[in-house]
């Protein structure tokens, strides 16, 4: 029999989805309020943990976070239940780590079927962390390539509109994020206020990397360019993955350091290139970075180049159009085409 430790303020509540989940079989451990949930987490492991949000003492965000920085309770499933429905309390939900996240009210069937898939996939994760541990070479990853496809099979599908923000600077970073489809700009603000873009991946790039062994916030905002999917992994996950695959360690080392290279060589182009070169690359860096061919049409915010590039949106635009009188760009409402590549490539 499968133990549940239900977490939940509301007495009522609390009593009739104990009944609800005991006459599914389940022997349950309830506890009032978040630091009694996790006294009670730390001494008898359950097998998945139902946590309310808005509780007292302690609420279900500081539940989640103390369990990730335990060795023992950092793999048990989580599922939020809470009447929080917006968009952000979710996503801050999953991006602390959680497994699910129910909303009230909800059914007996809502309940108990997502109590028995993350059952399911903590066994089966539990089953691939031995494997992995024990150095079985069924699951030894050769390169980065088999890492990717791993993540793409075994994370979490995450689903953005252009624009949705994916996380946001300060927010703890538990994921390695990998897109499957879409594009993505990571970016932060200067003490002036201004944007800088600190990164740009496109299908089958890795972002989110900041650390692959302490859980340090994100040190910058991601934000989908278009609409996207992305899959996430828990770093406890990879953390257990690099452990033995020291090539795919390496890998990622080489990943960050790249990064480093493409933000310093950022960071001199704004100090000391031209406008024009300035912005004839940022085309064609967000050229190759949307489209399979770069003189295809690319459908990209002033803006957005303008935080790239390191210019006033006003003098981006300007030095857009003497592009476009020198035939080497058109301009149709946001889609720029580049019409001569080598000439705009030419200039920086």
């Amino acid at each position: 029999m499968k133990t549940i430790l239900l977490i939940e303020d509301d007495t009522v509540l609390r009593e009739n989805t104990a009944e609800l989940l005991e006459l599914s079989n389940y022997k349950v451990i309830s506890a009032s309020n978040g630091k009694i949930g996790l006294e009670k987490a730390k001494q008898i492991l359950p097998d998945i943990i139902v946590c309310d949000i808005m509780m007292p003492e302690l609420d279900g965000y500081g539940v989640l976070q103390a369990l990730s920085k335990n060795r023992d309770t950092k793999h048990i499933p989580f599922i939020f239940l809470s009447a929080k429905t917006e968009h952000q309390d979710i996503r801050k939900g999953m991006n602390l780590g959680a497994d699910d996240y129910i909303t009230k009210p909800f059914t007996e069937d809502d309940l108990v079927s997502a109590i028995e898939s993350r059952l399911a996939k903590a066994a089966i994760l539990k089953d691939e962390r031995e494997i992995t541990k024990n150095n079985n070479s069924d699951f030894e990853f050769k390169n980065l390539n088999d890492l990717k496809n791993y993540i793409s099979d075994n994370g979490e599908l995450f689903k953005f509109h252009q624009d949705d923000i994916i996380y946001k600077e300060g927010e703890h970073s538990n994921y390695i994020y990998l897109i499957t489809k879409g594009v993505v700009k990571c970016h932060k603000l200067d003490e002036h206020g201004k944007e800088l873009t600190t990164g740009l991946y496109k299908e089958d790039d890795l972002f989110g990397y900041l650390s692959f062994t302490e859980n340090i916030p994100y040190q910058d905002t991601a934000t989908a360019i278009k609409n996207s999917e992305i899959v996430g992994i828990l770093k406890n996950d990879l953390k257990n993955i690099l452990d033995t695959n020291h090539k795919v360690t390496i890998e990622l080392i080489q990943l960050l350091t790249n990064d480093l290279s493409n933000v310093k060589d950022q960071l001199l182009q704004m100090a000391y290139g031209s406008v024009n070169k300035k912005t004839a690359l940022t085309i064609i860096k967000f050229a190759e970075k949307l489209n399979r061919k770069p003189e295809d049409p690319i459908k990209i915010s002033r803006n957005d180049l303008a935080s790239v590039a390191g210019i006033a949106t006003e003098t981006l635009i300007r030095t857009m159009s003497d592009l476009k009188k020198q035939g080497l760009i058109t301009i149709e409402g946001r889609n720029i085409k580049i019409l001569d590549l080598q000439k705009l490539k030419d200039i920086y």
